[in-house]
């Protein structure tokens, strides 16, 4: 089986979006996105995948969508079912890359989130990243920057293995 692994930059409060695109961009968060996500494959919601440039090279796109639609060389999936199905018979690393509701209805299954905490907020912020609890998690910075006026830091979370009550 795949490992899932979420990764998204967010706001002190969760905050992911607004209007469909991204709150921040900084140069150093996408090389870490580029970095972690090439060679991989990328499940995203139709309008992550309307708001990129096009297709990401070097990377297999998954779009998990509700719509009847078809996209030139993306694989169009329809139901969480069919997805875990999928990454059930797969190797390696699955990035789940947004929006919203599909960093929500994958998050019982991630195993790993890499998430650029960004010291800042954003009031008129209209997706958010679901919260999660910090004692189901592992927490390791692996990176910083300052960019923008805006200090953020690259952190990897691993879900803790539930231990057995005998």
């Amino acid at each position: 089986m795949a490992t899932l692994t979420s990764i998204a930059a967010i706001g002190k409060n969760y905050e992911l979006g607004k209007d469909n695109q991204l709150i921040w961009r900084f140069k150093d968060d996408m090389k870490f996105f580029r970095a972690n996500t090439i060679g991989k494959t990328i499940v995203m919601g139709r309008k992550t995948f309307e708001s990129l440039p096009g297709l990401l090279s070097g990377r297999k796109h998954i779009v998990l969508t509700h719509q009847d639609i078809s996209i030139p060389d993306v694989c169009v999936l329809h139901h969480l079912d069919e997805a875990l199905a999928m990454f059930s018979n797969m190797q390696g690393e699955v990035m789940i890359i947004g929006g919203a509701s599909i960093y929500l209805m994958m998050m019982p299954y991630v195993d790993k989130m890499l998430l650029t905490e960004i010291d800042d907020t954003c009031d008129e912020a209209d997706a958010f990243f679901p919260k999660f609890s910090s004692l189901d998690w592992d927490r390791e910075v692996v990176g910083d920057g300052y960019e923008n006026n805006t200090y953020f830091r690259h952190v990897k979370y691993c879900r803790k293995l539930v231990k057995e009550v005998k």
